[in-house]
């Protein structure tokens, strides 16, 4: 496989805006899988919610687009990350697609199902490496500056929300210190607690296949949605909620007063308000900070759950880099 380098002079002046933060690189368990052909992104186009056809515009393409696959009834299935990895439309497209771990055999049938005739070939790349990369909130110094960052496969913002730093691919076995010097290897749960605190939803805990909704998982909020693309699978349900412009219940963060003993909260589990009206239902979560999908008109009341007689509390918040707008 050939992989182009993609330097990141904007993660240099990232980090030096933060210079009282250390940077951390999370090893996540997610998967990856190559398509790639002349016909790649045609192909994925009609299978996702954003407009894959950016990955192989010419001029100012996008390294990497946020997407979910849906099911014909508008169902979020898989929610995946795509890379380009083409460096210009004189190259064969070639697209890197990261999707949950678990679900990788299923995505692939799913792709090869629309695949028919199409000129595009879909390759796991178990040679691969994914990292998140987030400041933390240890000291660092001007020393911990990527300067060597230009060894990395690919290397480019995450893009759902800025506050999920960068996304980093390299070979496995790849020496991290030497392509962001200074930098620590985190706990991948830690990296959960932070995407649980912003309210990203990632994986199939987070958005169950064929139960999440795009919009209500705030897949528009993370640029993850085109509403000026041509057709695709589960597109009239999206389209139709969009137009209407209603969505009662979206995907949130929520916190108990103190990390939860034993196995923690069901997945699925029911939150109430204090009158005992459903509220919403939790998804996951780690410690004391999960994801919920909540009815919007009871965010601000106090919530509960009912574990084995006992009644736990729960706050949600909505999100700081949200738009404006949908906080109020």
């Amino acid at each position: 496989m050939l992989v182009r380098a993609i330097t990141a002079p904007g993660l240099r002046r990232w980090c030096r805006g933060r210079r009282g933060a250390a940077v951390a690189c999370f090893p996540l368990g997610r998967a990856l899988l190559g398509v790639r052909g002349a016909e790649a992104a045609v192909f994925l186009q009609g299978l996702l919610t954003n407009d894959v056809t950016q990955l192989v515009a010419a001029g100012d393409a996008p390294p990497a687009l946020y997407a979910h696959a849906l099911n014909v009834q508008g169902r979020c299935l898989y929610d995946v990350i795509l890379y380009r990895l083409h460096g210009s439309t004189a190259e064969e497209p070639h697209i890197l697609l990261e999707c949950d771990s678990s679900v990788l055999d299923s995505i692939q049938k799913h792709l090869k199902l629309y695949k028919i005739r199409r000129k595009v070939t879909i390759t796991p790349c178990p040679d691969l490496s994914l990292w998140a990369v987030i400041p933390g909130e240890q000291p660092g110094d001007a020393s911990s500056l990527p300067k060597s960052a230009d060894q990395a496969l690919l290397l480019t913002p995450d893009p759902r929300a800025e506050v999920m730093g960068w996304r980093l691919i390299a070979k496995k076995g790849a020496n991290l210190s030497e392509i962001i010097p200074g930098s620590q290897v985190g706990d991948v749960q830690d990296y959960h607690r932070h995407r649980y605190k912003q309210g990203i939803p990632e994986g199939v805990k987070d958005l169950p296949p064929g139960v999440a909704l795009p919009l209500e998982s705030n897949l528009a909020f993370m640029n993850g949605i085109s509403f000026t693309k041509g057709c695709y699978i589960g597109q009239e349900l999206t389209a139709r909620t969009h137009h209407m412009g209603v969505i009662r219940k979206r995907l949130l963060p929520v916190r108990f007063p103190a990390p939860l003993p034993g196995p923690g909260v069901p997945e699925g589990a029911q939150i109430l308000t204090e009158s005992g009206k459903p509220a919403g239902k939790f998804r996951a979560g780690g410690g004391e900070l999960g994801i919920a999908l909540l009815r919007l008109a009871h965010v601000n009341e106090p919530l509960c759950i009912n574990l084995g007689g006992d009644t736990v509390k729960l706050s949600a918040t909505t999100p700081e880099w949200w738009p404006k707008a949908a906080a109020k």
